[in-house]
């Protein structure tokens, strides 16, 4: 029986709708690369101001941690630096819940659709609580 029409071998993104598992499945493959490149940015960055003396370690900490208004460009750079800081740490707690949803898939528990569109909403807001405490009890701990 020959079919009228040619239909694509595989599904394509037009036939699925998107969902909070597919956002997550994404946001995982995205937050991996992220924090392999821009982590080892800041890692090597890091590495080199201790690598290179007290006083290139010295303007590493002023940039990160205690830039004034009075330089505007350390200023700058420290709210950039601040901003890339919490993106990572997001961006390690996403990596972190998704990856375990990953392992309790690759058992092969919660793929039932609402099981899966669940956990996938719960490991966003996971990851933003987690991220939001963190940086809480970081900024907590650096004024005691």
């Amino acid at each position: 029986m020959a079919q009228s029409r040619q239909r694509p071998l595989s599904p394509h993104l037009s036939i699925w709708r998107w969902g909070p598992h597919m956002l997550v499945s994404i946001l995982h493959r995205v937050t991996g690369d992220g924090m392999a490149v821009l982590g080892a940015l800041m890692l090597s960055w890091w590495l080199f101001a201790a690598a290179s003396g007290p006083s290139a370690y010295a303007t590493f900490q002023y940039y990160m941690w205690q830039a004034d208004a009075a330089d505007t460009l350390g200023l700058v750079v420290n709210v950039l630096a601040r901003i890339l800081l919490v993106g990572l740490s997001w961006a390690f707690f996403q990596h972190l819940f998704s990856g375990l949803r990953h392992l309790v898939l690759d058992m092969g528990a919660g793929y039932e659709l609402r099981t899966n569109k669940r956990w996938s909403m719960l490991i966003v807001a996971a990851a933003i609580v987690a991220t939001i405490a963190f940086w809480g009890w970081m900024l907590v701990g650096r004024t005691h």
